[in-house]
C-alpha cells in the first residue's frame, strides 16, 4: 500500500470530483492522504475533508509564497492543531524563487511555525525553493531538530541538493520524493534520491500539481503516488514493495497522531 503524504485535495479543481479521486486512490492502493493547509481562510476545507474521511489527514499552516493572507500566530497555529485530525505543522518555509524584495516577513512566518511545532509536538511540513541556506538557518536557531527539541518533520516536495538533504536528515527530517524526480530533466533530483536512504524518505503528489510520468502535464491526484514509488523501487534498484512498505511505515513513524 502507499500513502501521499502531501496533497491538496481541498483545492476546487480536486474537490469537485472528490469521489473520482477517492476511487482512484483505492484502485491504486494508496491507503491514506495528508491534506496540507496553504493559508488560514482555507483551512476549515482542508479540515472538513479530514473530518468526512477517516483515512484522510490535516495539517494546519501558511505557505510561504501566501503574502496577502492573514499572519498565523504561535497561539492560533497551536490552538487549531489541537484537533485531533491535525498531524503536522505547515506547509511552512521560505521560497525566494517566485517573490523578491524585502522577505523578512517570510523568515517571521517561519519562526512562528517552528514555535507551533515544537509547541504542539506535531511535526513539521517544509517547504523550500531558492531558499536553502536560510531555511536550513532558521531551523538550526529555532530548534527544529529532534537534537534541540523539537520534533523534526518532512522536507517537502524536494528538489533541493544532497548536501541539503543530509542537514535535514541529521535533525531528524524526513525527505519527500513528488512527481519531479520521475522527469526526464530531474537528473540531479535522481541523483539525491538514490543517495537518500530509504528509511528517511516518503513519497508525494503535491497535487493538483506535478503529476508523475506517464501522466505528466495533467492533473495530479493522489492515486498517481504510487509511480513516484515505482520510480524510486527502479532508481534504487529495490523491490516496490519494499519501497511501498517502508514509505508508509516512515509516515506513521513521522506522523504519530495519525491512525493506521
Amino acid at each position: 500500500m502507499y500513502i501521499d503524504s502531501h496533497c491538496h485535495i481541498n483545492f476546487p479543481e480536486l474537490a469537485s470530483r472528490m469521489p473520482e479521486v477517492l476511487a482512484k486512490m483505492l484502485e491504486n492502493r494508496v491507503t491514506h492522504a495528508l491534506c496540507v493547509s496553504v493559508d488560514l481562510p482555507d483551512f476549515p476545507s482542508v479540515l472538513a475533508l479530514a473530518e468526512q474521511y477517516p483515512h484522510i489527514y490535516a495539517s494546519v499552516g501558511v505557505h510561504p509564497d501566501y503574502e496577502d493572507t492573514p499572519e498565523p500566530s504561535v497561539a492560533q497555529l497551536v490552538e487549531l492543531a489541537q484537533h485531533p485530525k491535525v498531524i503536522a505543522i505547515g506547509e511552512t518555509g521560505l521560497d525566494y524563487y517566485r517573490l523578491e524584495g524585502d522577505l523578512e516577513w517570510q523568515r517571521e512566518r517561519f519562526r512562528t511555525h517552528i514555535r507551533a511545532s515544537r509547541e504542539t509536538r506535531k511535526p513539521l511540513i517544509i517547504h523550500t525553493r531558492a531558499a536553502s541556506v536560510d531555511t536550513i538557518r532558521i531551523m538550526v536557531e529555532e530548534g527544529a531538530g529532534i537534537k534541540d527539541g523539537g520534533v523534526a518533520g518532512v522536507m517537502h516536495c524536494f528538489t533541493e541538493s544532497l548536501d541539503v538533504a543530509e542537514a535535514a536528515i541529521e535533525m531528524g527530517f524526513y525527505i519527500s520524493f513528488s512527481g519531479i524526480v520521475t522527469f526526464k530533466s530531474a537528473k540531479d533530483l535522481q541523483a539525491v534520491a538514490r543517495a537518500v536512504p530509504l528509511e528517511r524518505m516518503l513519497i508525494e503528489t503535491d497535487s493538483p500539481y506535478l503529476a508523475p510520468v506517464p501522466y505528466r502535464g495533467r492533473m495530479n491526484e493522489p492515486g498517481y503516488v504510487a509511480h513516484v514509488a515505482e520510480y524510486i523501487a527502479t532508481l534504487k534498484d529495490l523491490p516496490l514493495r519494499e519501497v511501498a512498505d517502508r514509505t508508509t511505515d516512515n509516515f506513521f513513524n513521522l506522523f504519530q497522531h495519525a491512525k493506521s
